[in-house]
């Protein structure tokens, strides 16, 4: 059997280590929702996870992992926004310096956010995140703490689901929003131990489709270039280490379209007082767009943040 570098004792150790620092987030349900999808559905409201998103669980992993002289140099990372605002919180809990390096096109709330946690925020164009994440780390001596390759975040975010499946038992489905696949390869190791036999899918964007089209061929596909879609938290191509973790657990995707993208915020708004970005809302777009796969089913939908300006209404 392939073993990876985070497993699920680890996912039980960040649950342990987080706690003091992160909200258990509650569990939603839908009449009206279960009426239209004949299924059960179970909304894990990450949106309501301090910084607004799931993102708090990995980073504060991470930084609480980090021994002491190494913490005290700083931490950095690169992000469109959550993980950025996720990383300067925990790191102004750790009392320790942040550097964020972020698309100029950034959403400007989220900017925001990162600036009110005190992190220093980095601009550069949106494919050279990266590397100019590496020139921050060599010219501070911070460390990098990568959105989802890490395997201290990925034992984080996995704490979503151990919460959720903790929370419903049973289940038979979780859907989960994808981009770079921290969330949903930690969603799967916590299923595949507690949920023999759960499916775990992925809700992407189509105008983001890499993991989609990295499943459908078994090889890591190059991201979109310039990606036009109102979920901005999932702009990134899928990791592969959580691509590695996904294709060993029986993972798959489900695209989705900008219309059912923001329809699902808009009844995550509407009808279950939720707010949730766009990016968290995938899940449900995904639910709705094969619900024949899902009928009289138990599904659990992690909603994975509600940073939104609420600039997609109107779609």
């Amino acid at each position: 059997m392939t073993t990876f570098p985070v497993s699920y004792p680890d996912i039980l150790e960040a649950a342990d280590r987080i706690a003091p620092f992160t909200h258990r987030t509650p569990v939603f349900t839908s009449a009206t929702l279960d009426q239209e999808v004949g299924a059960r559905v179970f909304c894990k409201a990450e949106s309501l996870q301090k910084v607004g998103a799931f993102k708090a669980r990995g980073a504060t992993n991470a930084v609480r992992s980090l021994p002491a002289e190494q913490a005290e140099r700083g931490v950095v990372t690169h992000s469109s926004g959550n993980h950025g605002q996720a990383l300067a919180y925990a790191a102004a809990a750790r009392q320790i310096p942040a550097w964020v390096v972020m698309p100029e096109d950034a959403n400007p709330i989220k900017v925001a956010a990162v600036e009110g946690y005190g992190a220093i925020v980095v601009f550069c164009a949106q494919h050279e995140r990266e590397a100019t994440g590496e020139r921050v780390r060599r010219e501070t001596g911070a460390t990098l703490i990568h959105p989802f390759e890490d395997p201290a975040v990925i034992a984080g975010q996995g704490t979503a689901a151990l919460e959720l499946v903790e929370t419903v038992p049973n289940l038979d489905a979780v859907i989960a929003p994808l981009g770079g696949g921290g969330l949903l390869s930690g969603t799967a190791i916590v299923c595949a131990e507690r949920l023999p036999g759960c499916d775990i899918v992925g809700a992407e964007p189509i105008a983001a489709d890499d993991a989609f089209r990295s499943f459908e061929s078994g090889i890591r596909q190059p991201a979109v270039e310039n990606p036009a879609t109102l979920a901005d938290g999932l702009l990134t191509r899928i990791g592969a280490l959580p691509f590695a973790i996904l294709q060993a657990l029986g993972a798959d995707v489900i695209t989705v379209s900008e219309v059912a993208i923001a329809a699902a915020a808009l009844f995550h708004l509407t009808r279950m007082k939720l707010l949730v970005e766009p990016s968290g809302a995938t899940p449900l777009a995904a639910l709705r767009a094969q619900p024949e796969r899902f009928r009289e089913r138990r599904v659990g939908l992690i909603l994975s943040g509600g940073n939104t300006d609420l600039t997609w209404l109107p779609r």
